[in-house]
């Protein structure tokens, strides 16, 4: 049926797209993505192919922005270790064992002020938080007002001045372990990483060696590299200090509705010869 397919719907990086499949399409003209980040296609040879690319930036942006909220949250009151303790047979604890964080406050450093980036911080405005933020450009001083936010044109200011430091960058060459060790040493020996991009943002190895050390006091990832993690042996999933989700996010009932809406819509157009709505273009 190869001659036949006009539109790939991509789930989950599924199907592999690659040259052979590419070679077997020949009618091919659009491929639309489940999601924002297109890091899993290489987007000069799709483009070779004279195909088009979409993704999903309206309906995933505000799902990704509680996740990343939650996660800071869930870290900075220990609830993943606390909900351990609460269902334990014996429930013997010491409350000076299990004190979390003060979030109202404190500051939040946003790496990556796209769409969801600003979302984060409209959330973190609710929660009373100081917001810093680096971005590739610097956003209108009209919307740093709404929030409150504060731009660092050098990340390593960023650094040495969150409490929270939240990754929402896309995976490039250029992101490609932008937190490794020495950004780590930068950071507060109290502050918390939460990474909601992509695994390899993070030069992983760095931050485990970080959080057994004491560099910085946890970490929360709904990424990692690769995923899932081996769950016998690797070294995050032996960490008190560390919450690892399943990349959840997107994953709400209504956002993977959206998405599939955002999908279809970027397809018709493509099959129509019209403007794809969500268009990606190769760098």
């Amino acid at each position: 049926v190869g001659k036949k397919v006009q539109a790939i719907y991509l789930w989950w990086h599924k199907p592999v797209v690659d040259k052979e499949l590419l070679q077997s399409l020949p009618n091919l003209k659009v491929i639309a993505n489940s999601g924002v980040g297109m890091d899993h296609l290489d987007l000069k040879l799709v483009a070779s192919f004279g195909v088009k690319m979409a993704n999903a930036p309206r309906a995933v942006s505000s799902a990704t922005a509680d996740t990343g909220m939650a996660l800071l949250l869930a870290s900075a009151r220990r609830l993943v270790e606390v909900h351990h303790i609460a269902i334990s047979p014996s429930m013997e604890y010491c409350e000076a064992d299990i004190l979390g964080v003060r979030v109202a406050g404190a500051t939040l450093g946003i790496i990556g002020m796209g769409s969801i980036g600003y979302k984060i911080a409209l959330r973190a405005k609710a929660f009373e938080m100081n917001i810093l933020y680096h971005n590739r450009t610097r956003r209108k001083v009209q919307e740093e007002q709404v929030v409150g936010a504060t731009y660092c044109k050098k990340i390593d200011s960023l650094l040495q001045q969150a409490d929270f430091v939240m990754l929402v960058v896309s995976l490039t060459p250029q992101t490609h372990k932008l937190i490794g060790k020495r950004e780590l040493e930068l950071m507060k020996p109290t502050a918390t990483l939460i990474n909601i991009s992509r695994g390899a943002v993070v030069d992983q190895e760095a931050l485990v060696a970080a959080l057994q050390a004491g560099v910085i006091r946890a970490a929360a990832l709904d990424v990692t590299s690769p995923e899932p993690l081996p769950r016998l042996d690797h070294p995050l999933l032996k960490l008190k200090n560390v919450i690892v989700t399943p990349h959840l996010g997107i994953k709400t009932d209504k956002a993977c509705y959206m998405i599939t809406e955002e999908a279809v819509e970027n397809i018709l157009a493509a099959l129509s010869g019209l403007p794809l709505p969500s268009e990606v273009l190769p760098s």
